[in-house]
């Protein structure tokens, strides 16, 4: 009798730990947009934490830590336990740009773990309402008409725009001024305010801007051309077809997160994007949503920084 119930003991304590751990998520996950709020990553991101929320009864909160081109907001996901509740919802920089463009990076990029693409954005050409030019070409001409002098404004050193704008200037042959910013939203500010000329980014963010009159499109970074902006010509069609640019927003972990978490939050992220009024919204944002695995989106992941990279080192673009 002694015997059974030592062996029952020890099979309780084996199997305790199992029954005393909840379901994932039992408590409040933490989504960190490495960009400020109002940008793009920003809106998508909060979109999606939103029905995630919804969906696991628990909160979702969006904590905004921008810097460094987004290094800033990696890092602090890079270094949080691997357990779920500490996410990275990122533009391509931290993870398909930066490292090409920094010498020491705080973590590396290939070790987290890929959970899935929410959506693909065009970049769009936006500049000052009273720049004194009315399409791509013609702010071609202005820029060479007046060297060192056309500027145009960026999310910050070695983002999308600045790459884009700097890959502009190399097809177009043209000399333009970086004033780099902390983010989309406040780039989009500056151009609204005239100090800056053009800024090269997200047509999602842009549009609200275009919408209220506070500047102008002068074309689309693509081969084809956006639902929420069919009228708008793209660069293929204004005689720069090598100028494509298309910003992404994916969801990752911290290395070493179980695959189980990973596949759970994409599956439900997947779902989430599936409903028509998720695909409804993102559609008005000029935004395209993405469903894949966690395996879809390491590929996803490993070709977008190939083509980034060939981006930089055709434009010849390089950090101090």
């Amino acid at each position: 009798m002694m015997l059974l119930l030592r062996a029952a003991a020890a099979l309780l304590l084996l199997v305790a730990p199992a029954f005393a751990q909840a379901p994932y998520p039992n408590k409040q996950v933490r989504i960190v947009v490495p960009f400020p709020a109002g940008g793009s990553a920003d809106i998508l991101c909060r979109l999606v934490g939103e029905k995630l929320s919804a969906a696991w009864g628990q909160t979702v909160i969006i904590d905004n830590r921008a810097g460094a081109g987004g290094n800033v907001g990696a890092e602090i996901v890079y270094r949080a336990e691997p357990d779920g509740y500490t996410l990275l919802c990122s533009p391509p920089g931290p993870l398909s740009i930066n490292h090409n463009l920094y010498k020491t990076l705080p973590y590396d990029w290939t070790k987290f773990v890929p959970i899935g693409v929410l959506a693909l954005v065009p970049n769009v050409i936006t500049a000052r309402i009273d720049l004194p030019a009315a399409s791509l070409q013609e702010f071609i001409a202005y820029a060479k008409a007046n060297p060192g002098k056309a500027t145009y404004a960026s999310q910050g050193n070695g983002s999308t725009s600045h790459l884009s704008a700097s890959n502009l200037a190399t097809l177009a042959g043209i000399e333009l001024v970086h004033v780099p910013h902390k983010g989309e939203g406040p780039a989009l500010v500056d151009i609204g305010a005239g100090r800056v000329d053009i800024f090269i980014g997200n047509i999602s963010a842009s549009l609200r801007f275009e919408k209220q009159k506070q500047v102008k499109f002068l074309g689309l970074a693509s081969r084809t051309r956006s639902p929420v902006a069919p009228d708008l010509p793209t660069t293929a069609e204004l005689g720069l077809p090598d100028l494509v640019a298309s910003a992404w927003f994916a969801l990752v972990a911290p290395p070493g997160t179980p695959e189980a978490i990973a596949q759970k939050v994409s599956a439900d992220m997947a779902a989430a994007l599936k409903l028509p009024e998720m695909r409804a919204r993102f559609l008005e944002l000029g935004a395209e949503p993405q469903v894949g695995t966690p395996a879809e989106t390491t590929a996803f992941i490993k070709d977008e920084e190939a083509r980034w990279r060939g981006v930089i080192k055709s434009a010849n673009v390089t950090l101090e």
